[in-house]
Parts: structure tokens; C-alpha cells; sequence
């Protein structure tokens, strides 16, 4: 394995992971928080879209609104190992939460909660909801003398909303425009988007290398950059193995392999060829040379992003907890930790 490169992103200590349905952001998300533990650095991984993905990917039970250690990352160069801790954040709770803390409304805040109050404050003004979900974030990356014996975190790693609404959920101040213009949601707002804007915040955006994907996050790129908010890294994510070398590809492509060549290199398996396996074999050579110029084509859209990337393997065998930390040694290794 070569050497681990340095990390590209040193001053980062919000990571925000975002990507479109289906790349498995999430799943980067709870690699890359395994790969920072394992620099050493005490982690939050953060869930705010209420799937329970992270307790699942960890073999968990369901996180509650309490942040609760659930890993350990690889030891380092020097022995060291962070730690994972998770949290469930929904807005009901960020806002009692809010209320107890700025306002000492604690058995007055849980009645608000026991009469509808919230669910139909953060019904009408989605902007709250988001307000209050990035406000414990915020409160998380800068624990104070309000909460001095709360656990203190080197890195804060946010499985967010997906790329189509990842600058609507970062942009709070923008979203509360029409609703307050005063006040303390307005103050939270303008504190959390000092956070956001800053080079404490990197916003990573997972892809894979198919038309549509790499279309959004490219758009996405584009979105961040036009609201000041700061791009990080593409990760794209699993990627095929190279089997074939670019010679084998063009031929495969053109129908040009030999088909003497592939009956003999079966007959010297042990296998038994006819021609109808040979035609299969050709037929799925060829899907897989096609597949393989797609993915070269978006591969270079990703690289005239002009932003660094990351390439993460498709698992054989899925996604589990040795699969997590497999990926999070990449990450690490590629400097994205």
C-alpha cells in the first residue's frame, strides 16, 4: 500500500456530506468519520434526515437524541485511535433543547411539545426546521461555558439533505429572509451561516460516474459556489475495478476479440465451449467495454470540476462494518482525512 498522504482538507472541521439518492452518501459520510477517528480525532457523525441509516451501516439500535459513542477508528502512525460518536438530530428536539438552554423553558417547553406546538411551528416555516436541525450542529463544533461538561469533538461529520437541497439547508439565513428579520432565530441563523461560510466547513459532494449524477453534482458545485458557501471534495463513489487493460476495451468494443483465442483459454480451464457460451461471453465483454467509456467520460467531467476527488471501490460483497472501515482506510489514504 502506498504511503498516506496528507490531509487536504487540515483546517476542516465540519464536514458536510451530501450527494444524490442512490450514490450512497451516507454511506461516505460514516466512512469518512471512521477515517478522521482514525487520525486520532474525536468524531461526531451527524444523521438529520431521521432514516436511522447511521445506526443501521453500525449494527446499532436507533440513535436517539443523545450523542452515543458507536466505533473506534484504526489506529494511526502512532498508535493512536479516535472515536465515533452518532447523533440523531430532529427538530422537535433541537428546539426544546433550545428552548431549556436560552430560555430555562424546560417542563414548559415539553407541554409546547405534548400540544402540537412545534410539529406545527416547523410545519409551516420549513425554514425553522432547518435552523434548528444546523443550530445543533453549530452548538456541537462550539461547545462553550454553557456546556462545559458536554464531550468535546475534533470533527463533526454531517450526513445531510441530498444535493438538490443541500444549499437550502446550509443557506438558513437566506430560507428565514421572509420570516424574521429580528429576533433569536434570526441571530442563530446569522451565527450557524458565520460557521458555514468559514474554512472551518468543507461541503463534500458524493457522485458515481453516471450521466445524471455527475450532472447534479457538478449543478451542486455550481449552487454552493454562487452562495459563498464552501466546496470540499467530490467523492465517487463505487467505482469498477480495472480488469481490462484499454487495448482488451477498444477490442471488446469493436467486436474484435478473437474467438479462437477465448475457446482455446476455456478448454484450458477445464471448460467445455460451444458457441452459444462464446456469443455470451462477447455479448458481456462488449456491456462492459461500453460501460467502462461511460464511466471514463464522466470521469473526466468530474476532473474539470476543478475541485480534488476521491475514488471509493464498489464491495463485493455490500456494505458492512469491515466493509466501512475498508473504505475509510481509502479515504485516508487518498488525504480526504
Amino acid at each position: 500500500m502506498s504511503p498516506t498522504k496528507r490531509s487536504d482538507w487540515p483546517k476542516v472541521r465540519v464536514h458536510v456530506v451530501t450527494g444524490k439518492g442512490g450514490t450512497g452518501k451516507s454511506t461516505v459520510a460514516a466512512a469518512l468519520a471512521l477515517a478522521l477517528a482514525s487520525t486520532g480525532k474525536n468524531v461526531l457523525l451527524c444523521e438529520v434526515e431521521g432514516r436511522q441509516g447511521i445506526a443501521q451501516m453500525f449494527d446499532v439500535a436507533p440513535l436517539p437524541y443523545q450523542e452515543r459513542r458507536i466505533a473506534t477508528g484504526l489506529s494511526d502512525d502512532h498508535g493512536r485511535a479516535g472515536a465515533v460518536h452518532a447523533l440523531h438530530i430532529d427538530a422537535e428536539s433541537a428546539l426544546l433543547e433550545y428552548l431549556a438552554m436560552y430560555y430555562k423553558l424546560g417542563r414548559a417547553g415539553r407541554a409546547l411539545d405534548r400540544f402540537g406546538v412545534i410539529d406545527f411551528a416547523t410545519t409551516i416555516a420549513p425554514g425553522v426546521r432547518d435552523v434548528l436541525l444546523t443550530g445543533k450542529i453549530y452548538e456541537a463544533s462550539n461547545r462553550n461555558s454553557r456546556n462545559k461538561n458536554a464531550q468535546q469533538y475534533d470533527a463533526i461529520v454531517v450526513d445531510a439533505p441530498p444535493t438538490g437541497r443541500i444549499t437550502q439547508f446550509l443557506n438558513v439565513t437566506n430560507e428565514l429572509a421572509g420570516l424574521a428579520k429580528v429576533g433569536p432565530i434570526k441571530n442563530q441563523s446569522d451565527t450557524v451561516m458565520t460557521l458555514f461560510r468559514s474554512p472551518k466547513t468543507a461541503v463534500h459532494l458524493v457522485t458515481v460516474l453516471e450521466e445524471m449524477p455527475v450532472q447534479e453534482t457538478a449543478d451542486g458545485v455550481t449552487e454552493l459556489r454562487a452562495t459563498e458557501l464552501p466546496v470540499g471534495g467530490v467523492i465517487v463513489n463505487l467505482v469498477r475495478p480495472r480488469d481490462l487493460d484499454a487495448d482488451d476495451l477498444a477490442a471488446a468494443r469493436a467486436g474484435k476479440i478473437d474467438r479462437g483465442a477465448v475457446a482455446r483459454d476455456l478448454k484450458s480451464a477445464g471448460v467445455e465451449a460451444d458457441d452459444a457460451l462464446i456469443d455470451g461471453l462477447l455479448d458481456e465483454a462488449h456491456d462492459h467495454a461500453e460501460r467502462r467509456a461511460l464511466e471514463d467520460t464522466q470521469r473526466a467531467l468530474v476532473d474539470e470540476l476543478d475541485v480534488p476527488h476521491y475514488e471509493l471501490p464498489r464491495l463485493p460483497g455490500g456494505v458492512d462494518l469491515g466493509g466501512l472501515y475498508e473504505l475509510a482506510a481509502a479515504l485516508k489514504e487518498q488525504g480526504m482525512a
